[in-house]
């Protein structure tokens, strides 16, 4: 009889302990819901907006609060020093055309003209499809991705790009000093590079993973009244 009431005990005190996790970890899910959707809602807000001028502050620009602006910017490209980044879109296999774009102040800003198939590769590396003179553009801003994709490092000696780490580019490029962003053009007409790609999308699993939390705690309390009703 001691020994039964000793596991008996034993079970309520650990299950007690897990209910409280369990309740823990949903409590914080149901915190992380509301930050995303709060997050999702800046974002829109920003996407949507007015085109601003780029930021003049690079130091003060963060993931949190500029990711996905509506921004413009004027200047020149330099179209022999274009990047092509590996991607897969929407339009197929190919690659994203990155150019860097020189301000008036000498500044440069990576822009993302956009996506073109493999069979263009070596016409958008000619600077095919960078033109040259004054343009503005105009897109959503982006931070940089720097190091590679998820398998394959970049080989910034070989001008080999998985992933659109501005900051190697312009290294290698020889171009400073460059902003820490770069920018996905808008889309502004019927041509390559095909522009307006972005993708904007969050996995907002929380409130499945909170209800996950709160039932496991719901299944600890009802073990635990079977226990003392077995009692």
């Amino acid at each position: 009889m001691a020994r039964r009431r000793f596991l008996s005990f034993l079970f309520l005190l650990l299950a007690a302990v897990a209910f409280a996790g369990f309740m823990a970890l949903g409590i914080w899910q149901v915190k992380r819901l509301a930050w995303k959707e709060d997050l999702i809602a800046r974002v829109e807000a920003r996407v949507h907006a007015e085109a601003v001028a780029i930021p003049a502050n690079w130091p003060a620009v963060r993931e949190d609060s500029h990711e996905y602006q509506h921004v413009t910017v004027s200047g020149e490209y330099r179209p022999e020093a274009v990047s092509l980044v590996a991607a897969a879109t929407e339009e197929g296999q190919g690659y994203w055309v990155m150019a860097p774009l020189q301000q008036a102040d000498g500044r440069w800003v990576y822009i993302n003209q956009g996506f073109v198939p493999q069979a263009e590769r070596k016409a958008a590396e000619a600077g095919t499809f960078t033109p040259e003179g004054a343009v503005t553009v105009t897109g959503l801003l982006r931070m940089s991705h720097p190091g590679g994709g998820v398998l394959r490092d970049n080989v910034p000696a070989e001008n080999r790009w998985y992933s659109r780490d501005v900051q190697a580019m312009a290294a290698r490029q020889g171009i400073a000093p460059v902003a820490p962003f770069f920018v996905d053009a808008a889309r502004t007409r019927e041509a390559l590079p095909v522009g307006g790609l972005t993708v904007i999308q969050f996995r907002n699993n929380h409130l499945v993973y909170a209800i996950t939390w709160f039932a496991l705690a719901l299944g600890m309390v009802l073990a635990s009244v079977l226990v003392l009703r077995h009692r």
